[in-house]
């Protein structure tokens, strides 16, 4: 079963990079964004890598291990690497599906181009990213 375009919104929306979007914001971010099955076994990502793109899983599990030791199972509607879309840094943890999964997946370029073409997105998501990381600092 694939997702229309307001599947991909209402999952979206749940992502805090995404909170500050628009109706049209996420319709936006929607439309950049790729269902793929993935079998089992595959590593979605890979601790120390530079990641290049985010994901939302749609069906199936995926084992997340730091190191040699799993510290969290992702189901259906967890999602991960967000913050990989607008900076530069490694991924802390790897993360590999243990069933075929099917997932969202929206590139660093994709949404590179996005936010290049579109002021509300490129201030939402850093007005959500701000609050994020540093969510004690005084105003």
């Amino acid at each position: 079963m694939h997702l229309g375009k307001d599947g991909k919104v209402e999952l979206i929306k749940r992502v805090p990079l995404f909170s500050k979007l628009s109706k049209k914001g996420l319709e936006e971010v929607a439309h950049i964004a790729d269902e793929l099955d993935l079998p089992q076994g595959k590593v979605m990502a890979l601790e120390g890598d530079r990641g290049r793109e985010f994901f939302v899983l749609l069906e199936g599990e995926a084992d997340v291990t730091k190191g040699d030791r799993s510290i969290n199972t992702m189901k259906q509607g967890d999602f991960f690497g967000e913050i990989a879309l607008v900076t530069k840094m490694p991924r802390t943890a790897s993360v590999t599906a243990t069933t075929p999964v099917r997932v969202l997946v929206i590139t660093e370029r994709d949404f590179g181009a996005l936010i290049k073409h579109s002021d509300e997105v490129g201030r939402a998501v850093a007005e959500a990213l701000a609050e994020r990381i540093a969510p004690e600092l005084p105003v």
